[in-house]
């Protein structure tokens, strides 16, 4: 993580969001002391996909589109 100090980040505030966008962090600091992180956030997308993946290691997704009131088939079977 590299560290700016908080005067020169204000100074060149674009060039560091846009290595921050890249993915890198930044570790704001004044006179000498780390007072603040600037990291990029985190995909949300992916971690749902890997959130689904460890589900589907415990649980059977099925369908989950079609009408609640239709009759399912066992319930045919029953009688």
């Amino acid at each position: 993580m590299q560290q700016v100090p908080v005067t020169v980040f204000r100074k060149h505030i674009p060039e560091y969001l846009g290595k921050v966008r890249q993915g890198e962090g930044l570790s704001l600091t004044s006179r000498g002391r780390e007072v603040a992180r600037l990291v990029p956030p985190e995909d949300t997308r992916l971690s749902a996909r890997e959130q689904l993946q460890a589900l589907r290691a415990h649980c059977r997704v099925d369908d989950v589109v079609s009408p609640i009131d239709t009759e399912w088939e066992a319930e045919r079977a029953d009688t």
